[in-house]
């Protein structure tokens, strides 16, 4: 593994699309479930969110915990 190749793994984030597949909706429901609660924009989140936010972040760790033992 290069800088590039470890330092690209280390910088990928995960995206509204990520998000939403995971949610099971849509992007736009993501953007609006995210805006102030203030603003006429604002929507409740979708049903089980804590779920889907769960395995995104159980994914992003067992890729880091995967570049990280990449490179010892």
């Amino acid at each position: 593994m290069n800088f590039k190749q470890a330092t690209d793994a280390l910088l990928e984030s995960v995206t509204l699309e990520d998000l939403a597949a995971a949610l099971g909706t849509s992007i736009q429901s993501v953007r609006q479930a995210r805006a102030a609660e203030k603003s006429t924009a604002h929507r409740s989140p979708p049903k089980d969110w804590e779920g889907g936010v769960k395995r995104l972040a159980a994914a992003k760790i067992r890729d880091l915990q995967a570049l990280s033992k990449a490179l010892k």
